[in-house]
């Protein structure tokens, strides 16, 4: 089985900065130990030899719950894009995302 490295906190302030999320040190240290320990209980699950483990998908007694689409008010254009960081003629402006960081 493939083992999951671990995260250090280099790594954990690079992806707050890419989900533009504003983190202290202590917190990403914080984050860092608490994703170590969810990557090492993975690593331990994936000792697990579950070759002769059967799927456990029972589809044949589901049954889907629906219920019926109603169109229901909802916010206004100018109400939505007030809670935008940026917006330009009607839209959300995102930054470019497809050539470089």
């Amino acid at each position: 089985m493939t083992k999951v490295h671990s995260m250090d906190i280099e790594t954990v302030k690079h992806i707050a900065s890419l989900v533009r999320l504003g983190i202290t040190e202590a917190e990403a240290d914080e984050f860092s130990r608490q994703f170590n320990s969810i990557i090492d209980y993975f690593n331990m699950l994936n000792e697990v030899d579950t070759r002769n483990v059967p799927p456990a998908s029972d589809s044949a007694n589901a049954e889907n719950v629906l219920r019926e689409d109603l169109v229901e008010p909802s916010m206004n254009r100018e109400e939505f894009l007030r809670n935008a960081p940026r917006s330009e003629r009607g839209y959300i402006k995102v930054p470019t995302v497809l050539f470089g960081e």
